[in-house]
């Protein structure tokens, strides 16, 4: 199960995990923009289902999960993946609606997800979590303030679940991606194609596919070894605000 798997790094594990032979449920606001992404990945063999919810809407969510029957129902691998930045303004000029968009999706999404997925796959002894964090998780950056804070959260979450889940076969995996083009900064500027455009230039930017490529791996290794967490960065990246431009 893939949330968020509408574009960007969501588009391209579903499109990853398929090739890897997974069978996948999509999850994301829009069945429009769900069905160009069941269209490729049913090319490479994959048998699809799709999920329409916002994952803000606990109810909405646990009625779709309410709803999978037989096989669907026993999901192996949950990749957290819906998540966004809004704005870049200091933390005292900040809007509360941004604010709230991103805690209720970034944080309270995937707590909701995990509540509601992470007790069958105990119940069956296997499964893996892996969580879309952020190299801003780290340490936050200028303006990054409250989108920092939901990545330090899914950090403390996604350890926190490891040390709840240690007794048992399942695995947990954070990854923190650097600089990734995808429309991540265009959503952070709500629209503004020219000013996301900027964030990537003189640095050639991870792609979506390097961490899809990430998250096969770490499903895909052996069963007594947990991928617990990995920084994935552009080569000139060495942390969240240190970028070297070829101007």
């Amino acid at each position: 199960m893939i949330t968020g798997a509408t574009s960007g790094i969501g588009r391209a594990c579903a499109e990853r995990f398929a090739q890897g032979g997974y069978d996948l449920l999509l999850t994301g606001r829009s069945e429009e923009k769900l069905s160009p992404v069941v269209d490729v990945v049913k090319a490479s063999g994959a048998d699809v289902k799709t999920l329409v919810f916002d994952v803000r809407d606990r109810d909405a969510v646990a009625k779709a999960l309410q709803g999978l029957e037989g096989r669907w129902s026993e999901i192996d691998v949950l990749i957290n993946n819906a998540g966004l930045a809004l704005g870049l303004e200091k933390e005292y000029d900040g809007r509360f609606s941004d604010w709230d968009t991103m805690i209720d999706t970034n944080i309270k999404g995937l707590l909701t997800m995990t509540r509601l997925v992470v007790p069958g796959m105990v119940e069956r002894g296997r499964g893996h979590i892996i969580n879309i964090g952020s190299v801003a998780g780290d340490a936050a950056y200028a303006n990054g303030n409250v989108y920092c804070a939901t990545k330090a959260a899914v950090k403390a979450l996604s350890d926190g679940l490891r040390i709840d889940l240690a007794d048992t076969p399942l695995r947990v995996t954070n990854v923190k991606p650097g600089l990734v083009e995808t429309n991540f900064s265009v959503t952070r500027f709500h629209g503004d194609k020219d000013r996301a455009d900027n964030v990537y230039k003189g640095i050639k930017p991870l792609t979506g596919q390097d961490i899809a490529d990430v998250c096969l791996y770490a499903a895909s290794a052996p069963a007594h070894v947990q991928i617990a967490e990995v920084l994935v960065l552009a080569t000139h990246q060495a942390n969240g605000t240190t970028i070297v431009r070829n101007n």
